[in-house]
């Protein structure tokens, strides 16, 4: 709860001490000691889970509620690069290609090559077990350091595409010009109303202009990824402050 009771501070210093309070609540980086991310390459071997992701949801990384219309995935925290937010892997598309589910009994292998090519848009959290619980020190029980944990079941995805159980697989990076939301400007870039919490480039390549810092060890500002189709600004936030400020002053005097 905002108070600016104090009845022995002048107007000036309790107009200083709401905006100081109130700018205390907007969201901002933190730096996590001793992260060790996983420098996955470009291209490798994976496992794959799935897991429920409603359209129109805005996942960690914030990308546009459209863009849960076409193949998106969550991979692993130390790969996705962050404990919170967004991280470097948000936008970065892979082509997937099942191998096998090495958990079915009988073995699993597709008769055919069942590949889809996916957009990072949300975290899997590191836990003491499970499929997201690979780090420098050690892979997950599949023996991969990435696991990609696809949204699914999906509009976009076939419903015979997933088998009952976690896979491996191969994947690739990709230019997300061959993601089938590619030509559908309201699926790419970031929600512009979640304002600096929010980092989804829509075709990262590596360079500081267009990929995420780690929300968790960068404290800069991520690139402006906000769709254009928003008429709302990134910094929404902060001219929050001036009308509130107005407010107060007209109560104080």
């Amino acid at each position: 709860m905002l108070s600016w009771s104090n009845s022995s501070a002048t107007p000036l210093s309790q107009l200083l001490s709401f905006i100081f309070t109130f700018l205390s609540f907007l969201p901002r980086t933190s730096r996590a000691s001793d992260s060790e991310w996983i420098d996955y390459s470009a291209d490798g071997y994976a496992t794959m889970t799935h897991y429920s992701l409603p359209e129109n949801f805005i996942a960690a990384c914030g990308c546009t509620t459209t863009s849960t219309n076409y193949p998106t995935a969550a991979m692993n925290q130390m790969a996705y690069g962050s404990s919170t937010s967004y991280g470097p892997a948000c936008g970065q598309c892979f082509n997937l290609t099942l191998l096998n589910s090495f958990l079915s009994n009988p073995p699993f292998y597709p008769n055919v090559t069942k590949s889809v090519i996916i957009k990072v848009t949300d975290l899997c959290p590191l836990s003491q077990s499970g499929w997201c619980n690979a780090t420098t020190h050690g892979p997950n029980a599949g023996g991969h350091y990435v696991n990609f944990d696809l949204a699914w079941p999906s509009s976009s995805i076939p419903d015979d595409f997933f088998p009952s159980n976690a896979s491996t697989l191969c994947y690739q990076s990709v230019s997300c010009t061959n993601w089938e939301g590619w030509n559908r400007a309201a699926a790419l870039g970031s929600v512009a109303n979640l304002g600096y919490s929010a980092c989804c480039p829509d075709n990262p390549t590596g360079s500081t202009n267009d990929t995420c810092p780690s929300y968790s060890d960068d404290n800069g500002i991520p690139p402006d990824t906000h769709t254009s189709e928003s008429a709302l600004s990134s910094s929404i936030s902060l001219f929050l402050v001036l009308p509130l400020a107005v407010s107060l002053l007209s109560y104080l005097f």
